[in-house]
């Protein structure tokens, strides 16, 4: 992958709204929903992936930004320039093997402590033991979309990878805007094997729901004849609709409780859908003002607010 912040076209210096806002208009174009007949569109788009996923992480921009980490996120060769990682002058070939500039100090001893004291081979200059394995191909980073129906109930999505192949993703329980979601295997091919897939969750918001904890609100309107008779009414759940009974006298603010109908929660406990009801009187209604013309209501509604 090339230079993340060229592939968001963005400067070096961009802030987080201006890699954020480059990054959404970039995965709009080249989302493989959208450019099912155009391959390179899906390999840009999880260039575009994981250009955002290395920059939208604080710690990981800082990394890169110092060189410590590629554009991939990987550690960068401390070997790499020919330069000396142990610092000092360069190393001399003495009867005993390699040694630094000061005397006595083995090569051989050295990366015995780097890579976990591993044994050396035969042979008169040491060498090394066991080689470490080779390195796996890199991850790729997703975005996934969740509608907030579909989150609250864990439908199972269907993403679309780099490759064009699409998997069916089974949501977790506990699922939240942000949730990482690892698949083995599916990122890029490397020697030691493909690296991973990494799957970040993004729940959509709702027209009429609201999410509160593992619970679901919703402002439900109700006309004047059900506050005051009570009964059964339609309301919308992210189940579909059931029928709810209103209490007789029901005033605006009054919450009711629908078991279970919320989101599930780590523990695998469904939460609740709450339920508040809100008196939707009609506008301008000539019969309605010609009852309240003869009725009267001694109560001071506003008491407990000391007025």
């Amino acid at each position: 992958m090339a230079d993340p912040y060229s592939t968001l076209g963005v400067a070096k210096g961009a802030s987080e709204a201006e890699i954020k806002k480059a990054y959404r208009k970039l995965a709009k174009e080249l989302h493989p929903d959208t450019n099912r007949d155009n391959p390179k569109a899906a390999e840009r788009f999880s260039q575009v992936a994981a250009a955002y996923d290395l920059l939208s992480d604080k710690d990981k921009r800082a990394q890169f930004d110092r060189g410590e980490i590629d554009e991939n996120g990987q550690p960068r060769n401390p070997f790499a320039g020919g330069g000396n990682p142990f610092g000092g002058g360069g190393f001399r070939q003495g009867p005993g093997g390699f040694s630094g500039s000061a005397e006595g100090m083995d090569f051989g001893d050295i990366f015995d402590g780097l890579f976990g004291g591993r044994g050396r081979g035969g042979g008169p200059g040491g060498g090394f033991g066991r080689q470490a394995p080779p390195p796996k191909g890199a991850n790729v980073a997703y975005r996934l979309a969740v509608p907030f129906e579909d989150a609250a109930t864990l439908k199972p999505q269907r993403i679309t990878l780099s490759d064009g192949k699409t998997i069916d993703l089974k949501l977790p329980a506990g699922v939240e805007s942000g949730t990482q979601m690892k698949l083995g295997g599916k990122g890029q091919p490397g020697p030691g094997g493909a690296g991973d897939a990494i799957v970040t969750i993004e729940i959509g918001t709702h027209g009429f729901f609201t999410r509160d904890g593992d619970n679901v609100r919703i402002d439900l309107p109700i006309s004047l004849v059900e506050a005051v008779k009570g009964g059964p009414v339609k309301v919308p759940t992210v189940d579909g609709a059931v029928m709810l009974n209103v209490p007789k006298g029901a005033t605006s603010g009054k919450t009711l409780r629908l078991r279970e109908r919320g989101f599930t929660g780590k523990s695998g406990k469904r939460g609740d859908q709450l339920v508040t009801l809100i008196v939707d009187l009609p506008p301008a209604d000539a019969a309605l003002e010609a009852f309240v013309e003869g009725w009267t209501d001694s109560r001071n509604p506003r008491a407990k607010l000391g007025v």
